[in-house]
């Protein structure tokens, strides 16, 4: 992604004039709370095609894993999808997905196909928001947001990977517009603030060496806070090598008091691979756990 110089608008609510029977309007909200019995989730509402399966607790009863499912598969034009997620205070939690997500080709009317996250962490408690990665096909028009709201003593591991096009069939993203938006705010602060665009036929960031450079997968894993210097100056030194090691074209830096990662490549294992060993890393200076991958990232 590149430094977004714009704010990120609200986004609208649903438009009620759309015709919905060959288009998604859906919508899920879960709230997690810590209680004696380890964190619960105790709202899950949903309409449409979100879901998520019951928790589970690989971990302990402190640390709920749940896997989110969208079981359309993919959006079309004119999908709607809005998740929100909010961590009460001191409960932990792991989300992520069972597969890859889809925005297909659009439609001639061209309609949006658009999907807001909005992950709201408060005081004391962690949320990792770790998906699998989003496909992006050829001539998609498309709107992808994330607002992260972090409260006082709130950490958060959070990662996007985007895949542009189906390379492996042979098919480039040169055509379509895409939108993606990610903000992350500390208690009420903006802490960083990115935006990419792309569309193939108006500009040339696919191509361009300050844009995607002819690659196809962009990644970007943010975590914190952090606010310990030697801690953090130590940590990166790690990941820097992890990133070497990986012979991608990986980096790391410190924004503030976050980290970030990012990948530029053409493959999406590689960039999760790659997110993963650096999240084992990140995960035991930042919430004292050692890394647990999901269950179903092994299916």
């Amino acid at each position: 992604m590149n430094s977004l110089t714009s704010p990120i608008t609200e986004k609208p609510a649903f438009d009620s004039s759309v015709d919905t029977n060959s288009t998604w309007h859906a919508q899920l909200d879960l709230g997690l709370v810590k209680t004696d019995r380890g964190t619960v989730l105790r709202r899950c509402s949903h309409k449409g095609p979100l879901y998520v399966q019951k928790p589970f607790y690989p971990e302990g009863r402190e640390l709920a894993h749940l896997y989110l499912l969208h079981p359309p598969g993919g959006m079309v034009s004119g999908d709607d999808l809005r998740i929100s997620v909010t961590t009460e205070e001191n409960a932990q939690a792991l989300i992520t997905t069972p597969g890859a997500g889809r925005v297909y080709r659009a439609r001639p009317d061209r309609r949006l196909q658009k999907q807001h996250i909005q992950l709201n962490v408060e005081a004391n408690s962690t949320l990792e928001w770790l998906p699998l990665e989003n496909i992006i096909f050829p001539d998609a028009s498309t709107d992808l947001s994330m607002d992260i709201q972090l409260a006082e003593g709130a950490s958060v591991i959070a990662w996007e990977i985007t895949c542009f096009g189906l390379p492996a069939s042979g098919e480039a993203f040169d055509s379509g517009e895409v939108s993606q938006q990610m903000q992350l705010s500390r208690e009420g602060r903006i802490k960083l603030r990115e935006r990419l665009n792309l569309n193939p036929k108006a500009n040339s960031l696919m191509a361009n060496k300050a844009g995607l450079a002819g690659n196809s997968v962009n990644a970007l894993m943010i975590a914190g806070p952090f606010f310990d210097g030697a801690v953090i100056d130590e940590l990166i030194d790690h990941l820097r090598e992890i990133c070497n090691e990986s012979q991608a074209l990986a980096a790391v830096s410190l924004n503030d008091e976050f980290l970030q990662v990012r990948y530029l490549g053409n493959c999406s294992e590689q960039a999760r691979l790659l997110f993963t060993q650096c999240w084992k890393h990140i995960r035991p200076q930042l919430i004292e756990r050692e890394g647990c991958e999901p269950r179903i990232w092994a299916t």
